[in-house]
């Protein structure tokens, strides 16, 4: 699930802390620190999710996210001061997914930025009901994987691995990640389980096909190229 989150934050202390997490979840991370860089940002960059701060320097957090949400629906979690409750109402009435409230713990927010990529995905899979790489296509609505026109039959947590790797093509997906995306955050169980279905689904797409689909980015995990 990792991707791009934007920190707009004005206090630098806490926007290095969360900028340090993230990347340690490995999610790509960069800070804005006032307003209006935040806005261009957001408007100009490739970003997945957004971390707001309310008060802001030169244009506050509230404004910043109206004007987005005229062109964008990018997630946003605000960040508000613990009493400020008519910041959080304003804050959802104008666009907000989500906010958490200062001092907050880490564990807490990266849950919350979980949960609003997970929602946005979703979003996105309604849309989006073909998967491809290459000649390999899987068609969500179906259930289909098939190569080449050749359909390939797959178990659940065969499909369900494939699935992850496909939505986030180019990407490298550490094991921990696709452990959590296929098995479940609760899963108890042999760490190795998605070697397992890695050598399961090579086997019954790149040794019969004569390609190769999944790739191994030693000591990091796992991904799936485009052609």
């Amino acid at each position: 699930m990792p991707g791009r989150i934007l920190i707009v934050e004005d206090e630098e202390k806490i926007a290095r802390f969360v900028e340090l997490e993230l990347k340690h979840e490995g999610y790509e991370a960069e800070k804005a620190h006032n307003g209006r860089e935040g806005l261009d940002m957001a408007q100009t960059g490739d970003f997945d999710l957004i971390l707001l701060d309310v008060m802001l320097p030169e244009l506050n957090g509230l404004e910043v996210l109206r004007r987005l949400r005229r062109t964008s629906q990018m997630p946003v979690i605000l960040l508000t001061a613990r009493d400020a409750v008519m910041d959080k109402v304003a804050g959802l009435d104008a666009g907000a997914d989500d906010y958490i409230t200062k001092p907050f713990a880490i564990e807490e927010l990266l849950a919350r930025i979980r949960t609003a990529l997970k929602k946005r995905d979703r979003g996105e899979e309604l849309k989006t009901t073909v998967l491809r790489a290459g000649d390999l296509t899987m068609d969500v609505d179906r259930h289909e994987v098939t190569f080449q026109g050749q359909r390939i039959e797959l178990t659940r947590r065969e499909y369900e691995l494939l699935r992850v790797l496909l939505k986030n093509k180019n990407l490298v997906l550490r094991r921990e990640q696709l452990i959590n995306e296929v098995c479940g955050y609760d899963y108890v169980g042999e760490t190795n389980v998605i070697d397992v279905y890695v050598r399961y689904l090579r086997a019954k797409i790149d040794e019969r096909f004569g390609v190769k689909v999944i790739s191994t980015v030693r000591g990091v995990g796992y991904s799936v190229k485009e052609g």
